[in-house]
C-alpha cells in the first residue's frame, strides 16, 4: 500500500469556498474513481489556507491507472477549472508506511 499527500495552497480566504465545492461537487467524482480517501484536513494552525487530502493505493500502477480514469472524467474536467482559480500552488509526494503504521 502506497499514500499520496497533495497539499494545496490556497489564495487568502479561499478555503471555505473551497471546501464548499469539493464537499458538494468533487469529492463524489473523486471518490468514484481514486477510491480510498484516509483523510481531508485543513490547516488551522501553522502555514495557513492549506488543504491536505490523502489517498491510498496498491501500488504506483494502481495510482496512474486510477488518476488517468478521473483525468478522463468529464464531470471531473467540469469540476476542476471552478478549484483551480483558487489554488496558489500545488504538491504531491507519496508515501510509504512504516511495518507498524496502523494505516499499511
Amino acid at each position: 500500500m502506497i499514500y499520496e499527500m497533495r497539499t494545496y495552497r490556497l489564495k487568502p480566504g479561499a478555503a471555505p469556498a473551497y471546501l464548499k465545492l469539493v464537499g458538494e461537487e468533487g469529492i463524489a467524482v473523486q471518490r468514484s474513481h481514486l477510491g480510498q480517501l484516509a483523510g481531508y484536513f485543513a490547516s488551522d494552525i501553522g502555514p495557513l489556507n492549506e488543504i491536505v487530502h490523502i489517498w491510498a493505493y496498491q501500488d504506483l500502477n494502481d495510482r496512474a491507472a486510477r488518476r488517468a480514469a478521473l483525468s478522463a472524467d468529464e464531470r471531473w474536467r467540469a469540476f476542476m477549472p471552478k478549484i483551480q482559480a483558487l489554488i496558489e500552488t500545488m504538491e504531491s509526494k507519496i508515501l510509504l508506511p512504516a511495518e507498524f503504521s496502523p494505516l499499511q
